[in-house]
């Protein structure tokens, strides 16, 4: 998640106090909630389909039948995501990768505003934010991520070449996600202006915005930092692959 025009202010280190439980587990508060029309499954572990994004949803790692559940969506030999959990894996299971990430939610000093030369993007606009994706890398991102929520973008003599939308919705939140700006209009503030403009809409919605970043994008936390958003939790990103 490119933010590299802001400079590093504050301590991504000190503890947040929003202790919000939903937020440890949001793929399966999205998918049992906001995003439950995408959502593919059973009781225990649901997913979205694979052309919108690889997230996937468990209710309870620690529940006999969970591992079941999972071959009963995926099948074997499959690559499962897994995110905001380090479950411990019973024979035959193994780790594809595992990426230290963290988790920033928003404080009072966040001034989210609308982005005048903001333009909604969505079906139409896909393969110009799957190319702009490809050159920055902020995420994963699919050629539907884009029905998970709203998506924006600034574009300079027709050309895309700055993006930013919404990813999760866990109960009363929404994570800000593919903050993507091309590599020859970077350090202009587009990112930001984006990211505010996000976040602008979820507050007129009652929700409140979060982000999820690789713990070693230490520029992009503390730009994020700076516009007003905390750390919460360190966490890890990865995924395992069935039996």
């Amino acid at each position: 998640m490119p933010l590299d025009e802001q400079p590093h202010v504050g301590s991504a280190d000190a503890p947040s106090d929003a202790e919000h439980p939903v937020l440890d587990n949001p793929a399966w508060s999205s998918l049992t909630g906001s995003h439950r029309e995408l959502a593919i499954g059973n009781e225990h572990v649901l997913r979205y389909p694979e052309d919108v994004s690889p997230f996937v949803g468990v209710r309870d790692w620690e529940h006999p039948d969970v591992w079941d559940a999972i071959l009963d969506v995926f099948g074997h030999d499959a690559v499962v995501s897994v995110s905001h959990a380090d479950p411990l894996l019973p024979d035959g299971w193994a780790p594809e990768f595992q990426i230290p990430g963290v988790q920033l939610v928003q404080t009072d000093r966040l001034a989210p505003r609308p982005e005048p030369e903001a333009v909604e993007l969505g079906a139409a606009d896909a393969d110009e934010m799957l190319a702009l994706i490809a050159q920055t890398r902020p995420g994963p991102f699919e050629a539907r991520t884009h029905e998970m929520g709203r998506y924006v973008g600034i574009r300079r003599a027709g050309q895309l070449i700055a993006m930013a939308g919404e990813r999760l919705h866990p109960v009363g939140w929404t994570e800000i996600s593919a903050v993507a700006v091309h590599p020859d209009h970077r350090r202009q503030g587009l990112a930001s202006r984006l990211v505010l403009d996000v976040a602008h809409h979820i507050q007129r919605r009652g929700d409140r915005a979060l982000l999820h970043a690789s713990a070693a994008n230490t520029a992009a936390i503390a730009g994020y930092e700076k516009l007003g958003f905390e750390l919460r939790r360190r966490l890890t990103f990865g995924a395992l692959r069935t039996p």
